[in-house]
């Protein structure tokens, strides 16, 4: 049996200032200084840790980051001086789709490397849109040792990135002949130093997919500190980065072998040492063959994938790449996972299951690798992007969230300053999150009975759709 991939989490606090759902209103001027106060004797010890850290201790409105809302506080005060209330500072969070919660988990994650659990149970809507409006089948019985991270049997994670051979070709001698070029990482993620910006086959490449939350701090540039984390984090996860030929100035050649530039026609004249460095590159631009064989004659073993909108036009656009020779393409929704363009944009799900449909249909389905990014932004994005068809992911903001980031879309100046975080710090949170997701998709994977991820892709009756199971329902009272 191989080596269980195993990711090391290290508990690494937040050094940014927290924002808690719950806010309690303590009304101290008719407070009898009980000896045996409530607060001191709260279950989870919140009102001690938190008020530690509170700016303002005369303040009657105390926000509670690890509050339980188990209400016991509010119940058991004998003057009823306590109320429980949302903080409106973290109901601001993100926006519809980095919403607060997702934001909070992800905090938590990154500080402990661990699966979220909550003992209150899932309290918010039952379906919702993209990947909301999916659930995943966990109808499988399943034996005590196949039990996801508790079990014995071995989970893999692996996936290849590049085109498999349909059939072997033998020489004369009877060797067989290698063509294809194939990446194997760990863990089907790949780690991106910014939202990607996709070209389209025709026009000017699309900036919708390019308006994310600034990345940078308060005094500009492009975040430094954190593409050296991600750099830093790729190489210990043993995955890849996608980075902009600017965010890896500096890099050790033991890092360069996890870096993955993204280049432009311009960058292959200025750069052309680079793709000897490396292992594979992502060309960002809409003549994507013709640069491709440039990058392949100064490296024959060089991989190659082309970035594609996630779009209306993104399956002929896949086609007619793979026809030219390139079998490594990247679907790359806006950063709330939607299409960019079109009229009625979709999401991202809907994209990579028309994709894969259409190679499948082709039968040439292994031949082509799938990268799917966009609003990837919890674990659970992950197992379901690749039930609908993706090899893997790139995730990128929720990376800087890992960090600090409050998505605040530039709506204000950045409370976190990103770009003042040091490096080591940074890295570990980024690996402690990967690792709180890499058990969640062997979770995933074992409940399902699953067991190497390389099945999952494509595995749409191992997932339940709210659009087809409302046509199963309501078909007829639409119709009518």
């Amino acid at each position: 049996m191989p080596e269980r991939y195993h990711i090391p989490a290290v508990s690494t606090q937040a050094r940014f200032q927290r924002v808690g759902k719950h806010g309690y209103v303590d009304w101290r001027e008719d407070c009898a200084r009980c000896s045996n106060c409530v607060k001191k004797q709260c279950t989870f010890d919140v009102h001690r840790l938190e008020t530690a850290h509170d700016r303002d201790p005369e303040t009657s409105v105390t926000p509670q980051f690890d509050c339980r809302a188990c209400l016991s506080c509010v119940q058991g005060c004998t003057k009823g001086l306590l109320s429980l209330s949302l903080n409106p500072e973290y109901l601001a969070l993100g926006d519809e789709h980095w919403r607060p919660e997702v934001i909070a988990t992800t905090w938590d994650q990154a500080e402990s490397g661990r699966i979220p659990v909550s003992g209150a149970g899932y309290r918010g809507p039952f379906a919702g849109p993209g990947f909301d409006a999916m659930w995943t089948d966990m109808s499988e019985i399943v034996r005590p040792t196949r039990d996801g991270i508790h079990g014995r049997e071995y989970i893999s994670t692996s996936v290849d990135i590049g085109p498999k051979p349909m059939r072997l070709t033998l020489t004369a001698k009877g060797e067989v002949v290698r063509e294809a070029h194939l990446i194997e990482i760990p863990i089907p993620v790949m780690l991106s130093a910014a939202p990607c910006r996709p070209s389209t086959g025709s026009g000017s490449p699309l900036r919708a997919a390019a308006g994310p939350p600034r990345a940078e701090s308060r005094g500009g540039g492009a975040g430094e500190t954190v593409a050296r984390a991600m750099r830093g984090a790729a190489s210990a996860l043993g995955t890849l980065c996608l980075a902009r030929v600017g965010d890896f100035a500096g890099a050790t050649a033991e890092e360069m072998r996890f870096v993955v530039p993204t280049l432009e026609g311009r960058d292959l004249d200025i750069h052309p040492e680079l793709l000897r460095q490396v292992r594979m590159i992502e060309i960002a631009a809409r003549d994507a063959l013709p640069l491709a064989r440039r990058a392949t004659a100064v490296n024959p073993g060089l991989l190659v994938s082309a970035r594609v909108a996630a779009g209306p036009a993104a399956r002929d656009e896949v086609m007619a790449l793979h026809e030219g020779g390139i079998n490594v393409i990247h679907l790359c929704a806006d950063w709330r996972g939607r299409e960019v363009g079109g009229e009625r944009p979709r999401y991202l799900k809907d994209t990579l299951r028309e994709v894969h449909g259409d190679l499948v249909e082709a039968g040439i389905r292994d031949e082509v690798t799938l990268i799917a990014s966009g609003g990837i932004a919890l674990a659970e994005h992950m197992a379901k992007a690749i039930i609908c068809g993706a090899d893997l992911v790139a995730v990128d903001i929720a990376l800087r969230v890992a960090v600090g980031c409050r998505v605040c879309s530039g709506r204000a100046p950045c409370a976190v300053e990103l770009q003042a975080e040091d490096v080591p710090y940074a890295t570990q949170r980024m690996i402690n999150l990967m690792g709180a997701w890499h058990s969640q998709l062997i979770e995933v994977l074992g409940a399902m009975g699953i067991r190497e991820v390389r099945r999952l892709r494509g595995e749409v009756g191992r997932a339940i759709f709210l659009e087809e199971i409302e046509r199963e329902a309501f078909g007829d009272l639409i119709r009518g």
